[in-house]
């Protein structure tokens, strides 16, 4: 029988694996104080409502959901935590940036 000339796919050998399914888990992002958080405001109207939009933060899921819950109970809004983002229900960003201010965080 005769050698194949081209060979097509990967050597398994190499560290290639045949089967997708091995996901790498998610990173971690580095944490940062928030002195030296630059944030963005954005706002976005979704089914004729307006959210105000932060990000980016760089904190650790158990210290956002913190800040989300403090800042939800100074300013007597609803919001949430989406991708390192904090959504808030109306258009408060005077009321945000004062309370991040106090808070430490650096506003761009």
């Amino acid at each position: 029988m005769r050698e194949n000339l081209f060979e097509m796919g990967a050597n398994l050998n190499d560290g290639w694996s045949s089967d997708n399914k091995d996901k790498e888990e998610k990173k971690e992002t580095a944490t940062k104080d928030p002195e030296k958080h630059r944030l963005h405001f954005a706002r976005e109207k979704r089914n004729g409502k307006i959210v105000t939009i932060v990000k980016p933060f760089f904190l650790s899921n158990d210290i956002l959901e913190v800040l989300l819950k403090t800042l939800k109970k100074s300013l007597a809004i609803g919001g949430t935590i989406k991708d390192n983002t904090l959504e808030f229900q109306g258009e408060v960003r005077e009321k945000l940036q004062i309370a991040l201010m106090k808070l430490g965080y650096g506003i761009k």
